[in-house]
């Protein structure tokens, strides 16, 4: 189980709760903090009103933020150890202030509640409840220490701590008895508990603001086949986002195979799920500006499909938005250069590394099918790419592999010369060794480098095994392979 705290953002207000994120194999649960009874008698509903005894040196106890002006209640937002608010065990940090002496301040600006609570004598009753989505900003001390501030001006801040641990304006100076709890007062304590389950069996992850393309900085959403949705999750470092990036998406590539597994369990050897997931198909046509749409697809025996939703059934693969036989089309993957960083483009392909691009998806590939129509997608992250690139080579070969149909074939010891255009055309010239006429094919590949690589290894094997004891196979193999 993987447990980091991290804050649930809402797009409309922009405001960003402090939120605990669980994830488990099957499950991504979202906690918000709250004050339980844990014994006594309870008050009923989540009010708690506490009897606070100021005391001659340390006052109340506590400092607030907030207010009316800024849309939030004023809350506690500091306790002090062995003063008079953390004495009664009923008070929080979180705790919104409702009511003072039976005033109501649920909607009373930073400075009134000040005034009330510093001139309201020696024994002070409040009303409270714990604010369970406490905006980010007020930097209440949970998964975000508020910075230090100055208050030698002695005026009060609603962002800011106004400490009533000092003793107020009460004419009354005499020491006051510690506001202790008695045995039938109710016992609170705070904790962490589950508010919303997101099952990661068949979800999906995006990166993107919805109806736009502009990328989440340090931020997610988990969407459950179900439709249930995680929010948007936000964290404070990048590193945590792309740890927990990884993680989610770790757990959902694991269901996802575990789903394949089960399917292969009722499908024949010529009809097996290679490799299936969510991906964001661009609109036909669409600038920029417009958005991606998610896509669920699949590679399953000699067919490559489109869902709009999963298959979670045998009957489901009929109702496919498109289907291709995977000898028709061709898949490719968009190329993206960063500063000529070789080494940065075999990490983010190999994902090993991710980087955010803020102007345009990076981790694209498309499918091309007869009459020229093409469809183009986006995965979130470069390890996926990969995993697709391999899958639709693996499922082709496959195919090609048992239907069998050879167009033409030829011996190594056939192949007499070579000449490619640098970037997807070859020229293999070979001798038939009938006529001993040279025969030309030209073909023409996704990756020039890819094939380069295939002949490479094909020549440095062939070398091994005509002469097992030269230890240096690839160099030759590679010097032949330039020389020619």
């Amino acid at each position: 189980t993987k447990t980091a705290v991290a804050l649930l953002y809402d797009e409309e207000s922009e405001n960003a709760y402090d939120v605990r994120l669980k994830l488990t194999k099957e499950v991504l649960t979202i906690q918000k903090q709250d004050v339980v009874c844990v014994g006594g008698s309870h008050q009923g509903r989540n009010h708690r009103t506490v009897t606070l005894r100021r005391q001659a040196v340390s006052g109340l106890g506590l400092s607030i933020k907030g207010g009316s002006e800024h849309n939030v209640p004023v809350v506690i937002s500091k306790i002090f150890k062995d003063q008079a608010a953390d004495q009664t065990g009923m008070l929080f940090v979180g705790d919104a202030v409702l009511q003072v002496n039976g005033i109501n301040v649920e909607n009373a600006t930073h400075e009134e509640v000040v005034h009330l609570l510093r001139n309201a004598g020696n024994e002070v009753t409040i009303t409270v409840e714990y604010l369970r989505e406490a905006p980010a900003f007020l930097k209440l001390p949970l998964g975000s220490p508020g910075p230090s501030s100055d208050h030698s001006s002695g005026a009060s801040s609603p962002l800011f701590d106004s400490g009533l641990h000092l003793n107020g304006n009460s004419s009354n100076t005499a020491p006051s008895s510690p506001s202790s709890p008695i045995a039938k007062d109710p016992r609170y304590e705070k904790r962490w508990l589950d508010t919303l389950s997101v099952p990661l069996s068949m979800a999906r992850i995006s990166r993107y603001k919805a109806g736009a393309e502009k990328l989440r900085w340090n931020a997610f959403e988990v969407l459950a086949l179900d439709g249930v949705s995680s929010g948007v999750l936000r964290f404070y470092t990048a590193q945590d986002g792309a740890d927990w990036l990884r993680a989610v998406s770790a757990n959902i590539r694991e269901l996802t195979l575990q789903n394949m597994k089960m399917a292969n369990k009722c499908c024949s050897p010529s009809d097996q799920v290679v490799h299936m997931g969510w991906v964001n198909e661009k609109l036909q046509g669409a600038d920029s500006s417009q958005t991606f749409r998610p896509k669920f697809l699949a590679l399953k025996g000699p067919s490559f499909y489109v869902f709009s939703t999963p298959p979670v059934s045998t009957f489901d693969w009929v109702r496919a938005e498109r289907t291709y036989h995977l000898c028709e089309v061709l898949f490719k993957v968009h190329k993206f250069w960063l500063a000529e960083d070789c080494w940065l483009q075999a990490n983010l392909y190999l994902g090993l590394q991710d980087f955010d691009f803020e102007d345009q998806r990076p981790y694209c590939f498309s499918v091309m099918a007869g009459h020229g129509k093409s469809h183009v997608f986006n995965v979130e992250l470069g390890s996926e790419l990969a995993v697709w690139e391999k899958s639709f080579q693996r499922a082709t070969f496959m195919e090609v592999q048992r239907t069998g149909n050879v167009l033409w074939r030829f011996k190594f010891s056939q192949l007499k010369g070579s000449s490619d255009d640098g970037k997807t055309r070859v020229k293999l010239l070979f001798q038939n060794l009938d006529t001993k006429q040279i025969e030309t094919k030209e073909l023409e590949f996704q990756d020039l480098t890819a094939v380069l690589h295939c002949i490479h290894s094909f020549l440095a094997a062939k070398v091994a095994s005509v002469d097992p004891g030269f230890m240096d196979s690839q160099s030759l193999a590679t010097k032949y392979m330039y020389n020619s």
